[in-house]
């Protein structure tokens, strides 16, 4: 099949993905009725907000900037997040949160067994209402479900963006425009912060003394405490359809640690343990697993690195947060909302020019990977330009 037809090959099952099944049209109906529930409202006055973030860590980090500017515009604020466990520590680290509440987010934690999602999300209003919010925000698009959540828990106002199975529990909506999520998030607090340039956007993580050590302790044990420059790779990503090909990691690997003399070392999940130790038995040059760490830790040893390198996923995002030039491999995703965040001198962004993409579809089990080759499409000689040009930029600084 060649490209063109391939590509109209995609767009078409694309159309067909992303058509509402039976089964959400069913869904979309009765939370439209469930809007009709007669819910007390609580009247507080508490200054209390609640920020509603039930993704990973990705997304979890492209929303601090809107918190941040928020906690400046209103200081007064008392802000709480609630999020999935595997973001409580990311948001703890942040002073503008006061308090960070984990919840088992229905659909979301990885081997999901949360049971009724409407009963736990009455079971979590209950809980809710005992803190007496004045405002809820829905950062998630689509997150129905945590719009439901604040209107059972009679949260007064409720902030979200128009879709259609999201808005009617909503007292306040924002249209969803095709930009960068920083600013989807940003407009979601607009009318406390007022509009905000780019330049007023800052992306950041919170460093701690103790992970710095700690990365200090670890790269002194794996013999790479020294003074040439660390790249890290980090090849896993949260979707099969996100992964670049072993084989040429490796060939980018081998190429920069010869070229620039420096040290290279792997970043990943214990999930992701076997790609990482398939990518260094093909390599030539010495290389470096630095195993289970926490956000926080992995936040302290991108700081220290010469560049970052992966597919799309949560750790580049992290990687920009402390200031670190990335290279990105995009495929599915869009970049236009998901590149990491900066100057696009530091931060490159690969994708195909397959016309297919970006599909937005993640998920493409039940079709051959080779029907889907956008990430493969980057070639080994893309990625060590991109990485050549960051690390001679580095060097020239």
């Amino acid at each position: 099949m060649d490209r063109q037809s391939l590509a109209e090959r995609n767009r078409r099952l694309t159309e067909a993905r992303h058509e509402l099944t039976l089964k959400h049209r069913l869904r979309d109906k009765l939370l439209k009725s469930l809007s009709f529930a007669p819910i007390s409202m609580q009247r507080t006055g508490t200054n209390r907000l609640l920020i509603i973030r039930p993704d990973h860590l990705g997304d979890a980090l492209l929303t601090t900037p809107a918190i941040q500017l928020l906690k400046k515009a209103r200081p007064d604020l008392e802000i709480h997040a609630l999020c999935g466990a595997w973001n409580a520590e990311l948001f703890s680290a942040y002073i503008e949160i006061n308090q960070v509440i984990a919840l088992p987010f229905p659909g979301f934690a990885r081997g999901d067994r949360a049971g009724n999602a409407y009963m736990l999300a009455l079971q979590w209003s209950r809980r809710l209402r005992k803190s007496a919010y004045d405002c809820a925000i829905v950062m998630r698009p689509d997150h129905w479900w945590g719009a439901l959540l604040a209107y059972l828990a009679g949260i007064p106002q409720r902030i979200g963006y128009d879709l259609a199975n999201v808005a009617p529990f909503l007292t306040e909506t924002v249209s969803l425009r095709h930009e960068h999520a920083i600013e989807q998030n940003l407009r979601l607090v607009a009318s406390w912060t007022g509009p905000a340039s780019r330049a007023d956007i800052h992306l950041t993580c919170p460093l701690q003394a103790a992970d710095k050590a700690h990365i200090t302790k670890r790269l002194t044990e794996l013999s790479l405490a020294s003074q040439r420059a660390l790249i890290c790779i980090h090849p896993g990503s949260g979707a099969a359809s996100k992964l670049w090909d072993s084989r040429k990691w490796a060939l980018v690997a081998d190429s920069l640690a010869s070229r620039f003399d420096c040290a290279i070392a792997f970043t990943g999940t214990a999930s992701e343990a076997a790609l990482i130790d398939e990518i260094r038995t093909r390599m030539s040059q010495p290389a470096a697993n630095i195993g289970s760490i926490s956000v926080s830790q992995l936040a302290a040893l991108y700081a220290g690195a010469a560049i970052v390198l992966g597919p799309d996923s949560g750790a580049l995002h992290l990687a920009a947060a402390v200031d670190t030039p990335t290279v990105a491999l995009f495929g599915p995703a869009d970049p236009v909302e998901f590149a990491p965040w900066g100057s696009t001198h530091r931060h490159i962004v690969l994708s195909s020019a397959i016309a297919c993409a970006p599909c937005r579809i993640l998920d493409w089990r039940g079709d051959s990977a080779e029907y889907h080759p956008c990430v493969r499409d980057i070639s080994v000689e893309q990625v060590l330009d991109a990485a050549s040009r960051l690390l001679s930029d580095a060097a020239n600084r």
